[in-house]
């Protein structure tokens, strides 16, 4: 099975060559753990390998997301350019300067069809390999009964185009589950971010939980956060 490269430092390895391609992969976690930031990196090092990807906003402005991203030095603007990468905007809907500037924006996020519609537009567009949704429990926090089907066509329409992508997924601090009902059991894989308190002084943390297509490693692997992006500690 082809592998697809994160290009974060040290979890390729742990994933036995990447995320096996087509996954849908669960990233969970609380605030401050860097989920975010591990999105946003993974899809820059697909860029930098040619494969064109898709960061769908829904819960930052795509102006502060394209801002956040340059602080590592992850410009974006040349690839979008290049009709390598598209910023949906499901933040905004449409309110604003942002019909002005976005060219993909899901105007009523209750209406999934919408949403998946821009989605797929966008994907067609640019032959995506690669897309983000920041954060998915924004499509199901005031219907969380209906959070596995969400999930499920999701996945359905993403791996039906060959994309390989994150599901950002929040959860409150002390939460052991994954982010909504049922969801862990509608993706290939799980990743949990942790931040904990260890010895006084707070450490972030990753465990792969589940990732169909490979083996991978189930310790738990402490990881930073520098000025080029996460990468994980020996």
């Amino acid at each position: 099975m082809k592998k697809v490269k994160t290009g974060i430092p040290g979890l390729d390895k742990i994933l036995n060559g990447g995320i096996p391609e087509k996954n849908v992969v669960l990233l969970s976690g609380g605030p401050g753990t860097g989920k975010s930031i591990f999105s946003q990196q993974f899809l820059w090092n697909g860029l930098q390998n040619n494969e064109p990807g898709i960061y769908v906003a829904l819960e930052e402005h795509p102006i502060q997301v394209r801002q956040n991203m340059l602080q590592f030095g992850w410009n974006v603007k040349p690839y979008e350019e290049k009709g390598m990468f598209a910023l949906v905007d499901a933040f905004t809907a449409g309110v604003g300067k942002s019909k002005e500037f976005e060219k993909y924006i899901v105007l009523d996020l209750t209406d999934l069809r919408d949403f998946i519609d821009v989605l797929r537009q966008a994907i067609k567009d640019i032959n995506a390999k690669r897309v983000v949704i920041d954060s998915v429990t924004t499509l199901y926090l005031n219907k969380p009964a209906f959070a596995r089907s969400i999930i499920l066509q999701l996945k359905r329409v993403l791996a039906g185009t060959g994309c390989t992508s994150l599901f950002v997924s929040q959860v409150s601090i002390d939460e052991r589950g994954f982010g909504g009902p049922g969801v862990e059991h509608g993706v290939d894989g799980i990743i949990r971010l942790d931040l904990d308190e260890i010895n006084e002084e707070l450490k972030r943390s990753l465990i792969i939980w589940k990732m169909r297509g490979t083996s991978h490693s189930l310790k738990r692997h402490y990881f930073e956060i520098t000025d080029n992006g996460i990468k994980l500690l020996k």
